[in-house]
């Protein structure tokens, strides 16, 4: 990292409908109450059936497309994607498939990390998508950390919420973040931030 460069937690997402992107914002939020941290907002593009991007390379609007160099800089990393069947979105998992080279100079070992996800309904794969947006994580040495239930939020939350990560139920109506949703969301940004100066990754 540049000595001049504030460090920065890497908050990067995939949205199709915004859910995800709201949620990638209130957790910036959170990661920008701390002082000395800063967040950088990311995103990924879309790919083609064949799993090629079919993106311009910067979008029309909204977050920019993450580098290796953001993700190889990042002081902490807060990752976040619409539940696919369960599963991260296709873009998400294409992206971390061609982090190959920073995997092999260990870029990512000892920096903290946190995952997001929305779904369109309540039990509509939350946890499964958390779960196993972990294991690339794992791989690359990152040290990985969720919501602890010293949370108020994640006791009464009868929208999204876990102690995996934060999370959001869309529904079919597209509903904006709840109280309880953007309480946890700031929570976990803050926390990555706080826990990426105490490991000395943002200093």
């Amino acid at each position: 990292m540049n000595a001049a460069q504030q460090p920065y937690i890497l908050v990067l997402y995939y949205s199709v409908h915004g859910a995800t992107r709201d949620l990638a914002l209130t957790i910036a939020r959170g990661v920008e109450s701390v002082t000395g941290v800063e967040a950088r907002v990311r995103t990924v593009p879309k790919v083609s059936i064949v799993c090629e991007a079919t993106e311009e390379d910067i979008p029309a609007e909204g977050a920019v497309y993450c580098t290796e160099d953001d993700l190889r800089n990042c002081s902490g990393l807060v990752l976040g994607s619409p539940t696919r069947f369960g599963n991260m979105a296709a873009p998400m998992k294409y992206f971390f498939d061609g982090t190959t080279n920073l995997w092999l100079t260990g870029a990512l070992i000892d920096k903290p990390a946190a995952v997001f996800t929305s779904t369109g309904s309540l039990h509509g794969g939350q946890e499964s998508t958390l779960l196993t947006m972990q294991v690339p994580l794992l791989h690359h040495g990152m040290i990985f950390c969720g919501l602890p239930y010293s949370e108020p939020a994640l006791n009464r939350t009868q929208t999204g919420g876990t102690p995996y990560g934060a999370s959001h139920v869309a529904g079919g109506n597209k509903n904006p973040l709840s109280s309880d949703e953007k309480e946890l969301c700031l929570a976990l940004g803050k926390r990555i931030a706080e826990l990426a100066v105490k490991l000395g990754r943002a200093l």
